[in-house]
């Protein structure tokens, strides 16, 4: 049956109500995640890969591994160290004795979503690797490029208070990832209830639920792509970027958001419409992912980093100083 149809047939049914009740399941058993668990959607409806930094203990890995139960691609963790090489994560041409020719053994990387944990101890040349295989969902090995599968996901996470033994990662790298999400630590409530639901699952094990098809989720992709984005909309997002590279704001920023960076607000606010069943994105989508979409695109200069500015905060101002319609 062509693709085409058997998206048809998805749509009938309430692709929105799937979603819905996925997003419901992980709230269920991520206490006090809200945030992350939207950006996960959000990566996931955008087919946009995401940057989760954060204390350990957090639940980032946590995150990735029950978003992966509950749908039915594939899934692999690639667990980085300094003497990670490329070939860990891709894959390497293997000699076949019995017929005398080598052959690819694939990688981890060819999965539907990859948790590459604390990516920036991985080094350079396997952070070069996972670029092409983020930009072009490809991966070339021996003068030969292999596809990777459709969807692709990269959900990467970065421990944000060790730094010895790291790399940082590179600018290019960085802009490929289309949110960046920094964990703070949970309020005494919060980690109450976390304590109750560790040990309920100790006691009765974690719960489950039926994996959604990939045709339900390329189905929601489709629909997060018709997602209204006004004109008006349009211009406000801009207006975000421009932001960046003009005064007063301009002045304390060394590099500025490219226009990736309005392609990036666009898709992650109309996937945030779809997850609150409008059919139209409104300027309390864009505000509400601007921060994550763009803080990890620029860099402040060093004047304004020695008076303990920080890129989010940089974004919060324009988000402040700037009339949505």
């Amino acid at each position: 049956m062509p693709k085409g149809n058997r998206l048809a047939e998805t749509n009938v049914s309430d692709v929105s109500q799937k979603i819905s009740d996925l997003r419901a399941w992980l709230n269920e058993g991520l206490i006090g995640s809200e945030v992350l668990i939207e950006r996960l959607l959000l990566g996931i409806l955008s087919g946009g890969h995401l940057l989760i930094e954060g204390a350990p203990g957090l639940a980032k890995t946590r995150a990735a591994k029950l978003l992966s139960s509950a749908l039915s691609g594939d899934f692999s963790r690639i667990q980085c160290t300094p003497d990670l090489l490329p070939s860990d994560l891709t894959g390497t041409d293997i000699f076949n004795p019995e017929t005398g020719k080598f052959a690819f053994s694939k990688g981890p990387v060819f999965h539907n979503l990859v948790l590459v944990d604390e990516i920036n101890r991985a080094p350079p040349k396997v952070q070069s690797a996972l670029l092409e295989a983020m930009a072009e969902q490809q991966v070339t090995s021996g003068g030969t490029t292999y596809d990777l599968p459709d969807p692709f996901i990269v959900v990467a996470t970065q421990n944000s208070i060790e730094h010895e033994g790291t790399f940082p990662l590179p600018e290019a790298q960085l802009d490929r990832f289309l949110l960046h999400i920094k964990l703070e630590q949970p309020d005494i409530e919060t980690e109450r209830r976390i304590l109750d639901l560790v040990e309920q699952e100790q006691r009765d094990g974690v719960t489950t639920m039926p994996p959604i098809d990939l045709d339900v989720i390329n189905a929601a992709k489709a629909q997060v792509v018709a997602v209204h984005l006004s004109p008006a909309l349009r211009d406000y997002i801009v207006r975000i970027v421009v932001a960046t590279r003009i005064a007063p704001f301009g002045d304390e920023i060394e590099h500025a958001v490219s226009p990736r960076g309005s392609l990036a607000i666009a898709i992650a606010a109309k996937a945030r419409a779809f997850l609150e069943g409008r059919d139209h994105a409104v300027p309390a989508d864009v505000d509400e992912v601007a921060v994550d979409a763009l803080a990890h695109r620029m860099s402040l200069s060093w004047k304004a980093t020695s008076q303990g500015q920080t890129s989010r905060g940089a974004i919060r101002g324009i988000l402040a100083a700037t009339e949505p319609l």
